[in-house]
């Protein structure tokens, strides 16, 4: 069976494999003192919501918010395009003297990272009270 659309040439097996694919990034923001906590859902991923998290970031950097936690917890998957946006997030962050930090991934993003050698990069937390804390004043 085929689907119309981005995966026209690929098959799928069922409908529910192909909204599964297509399922869309969401996004909350919040301020925890002077933190702004992104909270994302879903999958960063080609297609999805790789392209909003650079634009949430890069909106927050021009309201001059310094201090960044982007929140994992509940992102089930990324690919290399997620990574890539990521590192593109992470660099933005530095040119403008802005802190970004990674609040609970899961362990299949958590692998991901680790395998593409970005952990190092990216200061990662568990506890979201101790994220917020480690930014300081």
């Amino acid at each position: 069976m085929r689907w119309p659309g981005r995966y026209v040439n690929q098959p799928c097996a069922t409908p529910a494999l192909f909204l599964y694919y297509l399922r869309p990034m969401n996004v909350d923001v919040r301020e925890s003192g002077n933190v702004v906590i992104v909270d994302f859902s879903g999958r960063l991923a080609l297609g999805g919501g790789e392209e909003l998290l650079s634009a949430v970031v890069a909106e927050l950097l021009t309201l001059d918010h310094k201090r960044i936690l982007l929140n994992l917890t509940d992102v089930e998957y990324i690919d290399s395009s997620g990574l890539g946006e990521l590192v593109q997030s992470y660099r933005a962050c530095e040119r403008e003297g802005a802190i970004l930090k990674l609040l609970r991934p899961q362990e299949r993003v958590r692998k991901s990272l680790h395998l593409s050698k970005l952990l190092p990069l990216f200061e990662v937390h568990d506890n979201e009270g101790e994220a917020v804390a480690s930014f300081g004043d």
